[in-house]
């Protein structure tokens, strides 16, 4: 990520935990007045353990749901599967919620002898009860997370300078810096720690991550494999194998592999 891409990041996820913070106490006082409105006079804070752990155990779930949204998405995925496996992660990041989180209350109520804690506590079908709650956490969760990674992409691209401006990619060559015209780089390829910048006939090594590149790039380039890059105006053919995979014929004359699960939309 650029400079600009880490403050925003870093933004987000403060406000993300401010957020956080404010709902966890929300909830932690609206219980306690609702005990002593029904007469019971429980520990403070026990209430708060019940809080505490539950976001304790959302927390350990958020750098999985955030991966998830970053790679299960379109067009790497078609809708119906990401459909899919949003239910499957809902019910998976539920029970390792719950369970994560009565494991915790058990050790809280241990610590502080404050005895045995129930889960069970007369709700009928107390699992099903927990993950029609947790199932809106973990919508607005996907969520969020889709919106921020959208908004960080987003601040990665080459800013226009002046309207009708031709956009640039600054491509340090030991003490040269070529600022490349985006319309003329044909592919970008991934090399270890570099990306190899395909421009005319010259071949330029890049010192980022093929990810960054994309994002910088914008929407003029197509992903057709996991470590390559092609801008789409330079597509002159694709011929697809009976496995799916396919070739990719550029302006140029090269042939570029391409995977299956990266192919576009005839």
């Amino acid at each position: 990520m650029n400079g600009t891409q880490r403050k925003l990041a870093f933004g987000l996820a403060a406000g993300f935990l401010v957020i956080v913070a404010v709902i966890m106490i929300a909830n932690a006082e609206s219980s306690l007045s609702d005990l002593r409105a029904n007469g019971h006079f429980l520990r403070a804070d026990l209430v708060w353990s019940w809080e505490c752990t539950s976001m304790i155990a959302w927390f350990t779930i958020w750098p999985v749901i955030w991966l998830a949204v970053k790679y299960i998405r379109p067009p790497r995925f078609p809708w119906v599967a990401v459909g899919i496996a949003l239910v499957i992660g809902s019910a998976i990041a539920s029970a390792w919620h719950v369970l994560l989180m009565i494991w915790l209350r058990h050790l809280y109520y241990s610590a502080t002898g404050a005895g045995i804690y129930q889960f069970f506590d007369g709700i009928e079908n107390k699992p099903l009860y927990e993950y029609r709650k947790d199932i809106g956490s973990y919508l607005q969760f996907v969520g969020l997370f889709a919106l921020a990674q959208w908004l960080i992409a987003r601040a990665g691209t080459v800013p226009v300078a002046e309207a009708g401006a031709a956009k640039t990619l600054a491509v340090g060559d030991g003490a040269v810096t070529h600022h490349v015209p985006i319309d003329e780089i044909e592919s970008v390829a991934s090399a270890g720690n570099y990306v190899e910048i395909a421009w005319g006939p010259r071949a330029l090594l890049h010192r980022a991550t093929l990810a960054a590149v994309e994002a910088e790039l914008g929407d003029a380039f197509l992903r057709i494999h996991r470590g390559r890059l092609v801008r789409r105006a330079a597509i002159r053919r694709i011929e697809t194998d009976k496995s799916g995979d396919f070739t990719v014929e550029l302006a140029s004359g090269a042939s570029l592999r391409g995977s299956r699960r990266y192919r576009p939309a005839d």
